[in-house]
């Protein structure tokens, strides 16, 4: 697909710092606010935000949805609703706008848009309605399987058929920065006593990609893997905390509860899938063939380099895992498919994450629970200290992108520091 907006020989007027996350090719989507004044929607280039409203008020970029630019203003869920087209065409005003060659009148006008990016207080990007948590790394579910059961019977007998997921809880996702608190519950850390409750002892973290859907079909209709795209606005890099232990009681027979809804992490811009189509890469082989409604999927796999690090309170961070996207077996496609098939509506601002995302070398494994290997491995850390599980003060942070033809494509970052258990 040719987007002009991809080209790698494109360039700003706005300094684009070397490596940085957000060139001219990026054109990512978020909302923040300075100084407490009402939240609106920007771009990003470099180390500069954008303020979208200010362009619309300077007649620079046009209204999507409404004639007073209202979807400008606060989540960017309005704008969504147009879908992908009116999305496509606004990054592409934008990158007229905001490359070399542009007339200087203009850029005099654009420059009283402009924020630096450490005077912005982000928001959610959306405001997200409902939230769906997938399990599409196969090396992860195997590793969880071999941990919990055995070798021979490591991937349950559904997980080669379908997507396997589970409905997450939308209010507790919070932008990246936001501290998280050590969650209570119960646990049962001995088989033959009673169950005991306390602060969690098996904080964990999962490496997650997550995506944002434009508006759905009706109640009852279903979309199919070659209409995925049309349905997907972009993505974020995201953090699904775990209490492992409050989890393994809780989790029979109805999965993931209190030992997930406590708080998930999620990036402040989200890259478009546009920006991503430079770095498609082929999925996986799928055995046993899939069912028909599963099949056709376009190469919907982006190598998207991704890594962990774990910084202690008052000490240096540590890379604890590199990872990627493209590790993934079931993609989006295929889980907005499967997560529609039964006529499942879902709505603009709906986020759908990929599930922990492992690769198949221990290094690569995007949890600790792998990483640790449930407590027999501990993780080393660059002062010396080790982890089986997340310490309080300990601060984690995620960070992805793509790169290729000497264009680089990122998230920034999701970070998030673990406060002791009230």
């Amino acid at each position: 697909m040719n987007i002009p907006a991809n080209s790698p020989t494109l360039r700003s007027w706005i300094e684009v710092p070397a490596n940085s996350d957000f060139p001219i090719q990026n054109i990512p989507f978020g909302v923040g606010s300075v100084d407490g004044i009402e939240s609106t929607a920007y771009t990003r280039i470099g180390d500069q935000a954008i303020d979208l409203f200010k362009l619309y008020e300077m007649g620079l970029i046009p209204s999507y949805a409404d004639e007073d630019g209202t979807e400008y203003v606060g989540s960017l869920n309005v704008l969504l609703l147009g879908g992908r087209e009116p999305i496509r065409a606004l990054r592409q005003r934008l990158s007229e706008l905001l490359r070399t060659g542009q007339d200087m009148k203009v850029i005099q006008q654009i420059k009283k848009a402009l924020v630096p990016v450490s005077e912005l207080t982000m928001d959610l990007p959306v405001d997200i309605g409902d939230y769906t948590d997938f399990y599409s790394s196969r090396q992860h579910a195997y590793n969880v399987g071999c941990m919990f059961r055995d070798p021979a019977n490591a991937l349950l007998p559904n997980w080669l058929h379908m997507p396997v997921g589970y409905h997450g809880r939308a209010s507790s996702i919070v932008v990246s920065g936001t501290p998280i608190r050590r969650p209570m519950g119960q646990f049962k850390p001995n088989p033959e006593a009673a169950p005991e409750f306390g602060p969690t002892r098996q904080l964990d973290l999962e490496l997650e990609v997550g995506f944002i859907t434009y508006e759905g079909k009706p109640l009852g209709e279903r979309i199919s893997t070659a209409e995925a795209e049309e349905h997907i606005f972009g993505l974020v890099l995201f953090n699904d905390w775990s209490a492992r232990d409050i989890q393994a009681w809780e989790y029979v027979p109805l999965g993931p509860f209190l030992g997930k809804n406590f708080g998930s992490s999620m990036s402040a811009w989200v890259v478009t899938l546009d920006a991503l189509e430079p770095f498609r890469v082929a999925s996986p082989k799928q055995e046993p063939e899939v069912l028909p409604y599963l099949k056709g999927a376009p190469n919907m796999h982006f190598d998207i380099a991704l890594e962990v690090g774990l910084k202690p309170s008052g000490g240096a961070e540590s890379i604890i895992c590199r990872s990627n996207f493209k590790h993934l077996y079931w993609s989006m496609a295929q889980q907005l498919a499967h997560h529609t098939v039964n006529g499942c509506n879902v709505f603009a601002g709906d986020l759908m994450a990929s599930g922990t995302i492992s690769g198949d070398t221990p290094d690569s494994y995007g949890s600790l629970l792998e990483l640790a290997w449930k407590g027999t491995k501990p993780v080393k850390l660059s002062d010396g200290s080790e982890r089986k599980f997340i310490q309080d003060g300990d601060t984690i942070v995620i960070r992805g992108h793509c790169e290729r033809d000497g264009v680089r494509i990122g998230f920034g970052e999701v970070s998030g520091e673990i406060l002791p258990a009230n």
